[in-house]
């Protein structure tokens, strides 16, 4: 049996019935304390199913983890107006899922398949080539050897700095309990929590939507999300009290596994701030809503919730350990312009109670900031340029499923290099913070009913598939990884390596760095190198130029 093999860069996706063209990959470079991947990719030249078995040898065995390369399908890869820089169109199956393996790894004749080979580098790694040697073999005849090769990897003696952008996927509680089928706030449900908390982490998260009450996003109007309500509300004669047990626990799980922001849940309804957010509380002994679609944002009764709830939350949040330069608070998702006079108004009934707080809203109207009505605007990729003609400080970017043209996204469809680009960009605008609404989002569009992920990639034709999660729900309560996630955090890592290198050399040479190979001066959100060889290359002259400065 002949099997065609191929080392591949992480920015490559493997199609089972197109051969990857790019060329092959057997060496790179990274950083102490970086996780780097490659893959591996493998076809058999005939027969059917070949349950084959990879083996790793090399020194840095016990730092290396396998994963195949599942595809899943999507049947809205883009939409029909999306530009021409897709790798297909067509509705099929894309790769993305990274299941665990211990080597296993069926093969089919005539067909590709990809390993994805993680390797995550101690802080302190001593510096040096390191080979990494990958052989195949079918599981029914482990010692002949069906294909074979060698990756050599160099760790650079210099230590990858600390992450300091600030990086939120919103985290959706309640399609947890529902794709687990767990009550929520039971003790399974804050083991996913948890698990998935520690999935973010890894993956550069560092804020966590946090739901105080139910997030009012991705609702349909008069509908309602399932409850998940971390502050217990009681109303007695008029008066408000509060319960944060469960907000001290959330809290607890945030501070240990290194989340340093809060972001908590948006104090009016999305797209336009017409309503106020569905609030469950105990009334004169009775458990029911108090707050939802029925209740306008500018009402007399909320604004005398909030000023009971505002500073009872604030105070409970700084006996926690987040004070309020690592909380962040939301008005309303994504208003537009026609949506001034109603957003001015739900912000007049929480601007006194936010005094000195950090607030923070999506949205792409430069016409928001400039009438003072938000301090910390987070525009979308592609309306962020009158932003940044304005110098708007500290500017935040997001991104989601209406980002289809031009500018970096991760759909399923786009090249990986579309995805990792974010990086350099971010580090060229200074970009203080990265949101995006999908890290765990298993519900179709306005939530009318939950998916199965695993099959319904795009939320019920909603959006194309790679924008509502980043995570699939796996066994055990544990998620797993995908290849967007991956590619992502590479993004994260090369802006920490430019960052590190403009301490060493200064920002006009790592500029210069940038735009060496780019030709093209600026560099814009819309205008950037495509491709995965120019990222590749940038990424192998940083890390020399770092290490002969560390010399």
């Amino acid at each position: 049996m002949n099997i065609a093999h191929k080392l591949l860069s992480s920015l490559e996706k493997v199609f089972p019935d197109e051969a990857p063209s790019a060329p092959p990959r057997p060496s790179a470079s990274a950083l102490q304390g970086e996780t780097f991947s490659f893959q591996w990719a493998a076809r058999p030249d005939e027969g059917d199913r070949l349950d084959a078995v990879v083996r790793v040898d090399s020194p840095l065995a016990p730092f290396i983890r396998l994963y195949a390369v599942g595809c899943v399908p999507s049947l809205l890869p883009a939409y029909s107006h999306s530009d021409e820089h897709f790798l297909r169109k067509t509705p099929g199956l894309y790769p993305d899922v990274l299941a665990p393996t211990k080597g296993d790894i069926p093969l089919m004749g005539g067909q590709w398949r990809s390993l994805w080979v993680e390797v995550s580098l101690p802080p302190d790694q001593p510096a040096g080539v390191y080979p990494i040697r990958l052989t195949l073999s079918a599981r029914w005849a482990p010692e002949t050897l069906l294909a074979e090769t060698v990756f050599q990897l160099e760790v650079l003696p210099v230590r990858l700095p600390e992450q300091t952008l600030i990086h939120t996927e919103w985290f959706h509680c309640d399609c947890l309990a529902l794709q687990y089928r767990v009550p929520v706030f039971s003790e399974e449900h804050w083991h996913i929590l948890q698990s998935y908390m520690q999935n973010a982490v890894r993956y550069g998260i560092n804020m966590l939507l946090t739901p105080v009450f139910t997030p009012p996003l991705d609702t349909a109007v008069n509908g309602e999300r399932l409850t998940v309500q971390l502050v217990d509300v009681r109303r007695d004669a008029g008066v408000y009290s509060f319960g944060f047990e469960k907000l001290g626990r959330w809290a607890g799980l945030c501070r240990r596994h290194g989340v340093e922001y809060l972001e908590i849940a948006h104090l009016f309804t999305q797209w336009g701030a017409h309503a106020t957010p569905k609030i469950m509380a105990v009334v004169d002994g009775q458990e029911r809503r108090i707050f939802g679609w029925d209740v306008p944002a500018a009402s007399a009764e909320y604004r005398a919730f909030l000023e009971a709830f505002l500073p009872a939350l604030r105070t409970a949040l700084e006996g926690m350990g987040y004070d309020k330069e690592h909380v962040y608070y939301h008005i309303s998702d994504e208003p537009s312009p026609e949506h001034l006079d109603s957003y001015r108004a739900a912000k007049a009934q929480a601007e006194d109670l936010l005094e000195g707080c950090q607030v923070i809203d999506a949205l792409s109207s430069l016409e928001f900031y400039r009438q003072g009505l938000v301090r910390q605007p987070v525009p979308a990729n592609d309306h962020i340029q009158p932003f940044i003609d304005a110098q708007v400080p500290g500017l935040w970017v997001y991104y989601c499923c209406a980002q289809s043209s031009l500018v970096p996204n991760r759909f399923f469809a786009m090249e990986s290099a579309r995805n990792r680009i974010m990086g350099v960009l971010m580090y060229l605008y200074g970009i203080k913070g990265f949101l995006h609404w999908g890290y765990n989002f298993y519900n179709s569009k306005f939530s009318l009913h939950p998916v199965d992920p695993y099959r319904v990639t795009h939320a019920d034709y909603a959006f194309p598939s790679g924008d509502p999660f980043l995570v699939y729900p796996g066994p055990d309560g544990a998620p797993l990884s995908s290849v967007r996630a991956e590619v992502q955090d590479d993004a994260l890592l090369d802006l920490r390596a430019l960052r590190l290198l403009e301490q060493l050399a200064g920002r006009a040479f790592v500029e210069e760095l940038i735009y060496a190979d780019a030709e093209m001066r600026p560099m814009t959100f819309r205008d950037y190198p495509r491709g995965a060889g120019y990222l590749l290359a940038l990424r192998e002259r940083v890390a020399a130029e770092i290490e002969s400065r560390l010399a």
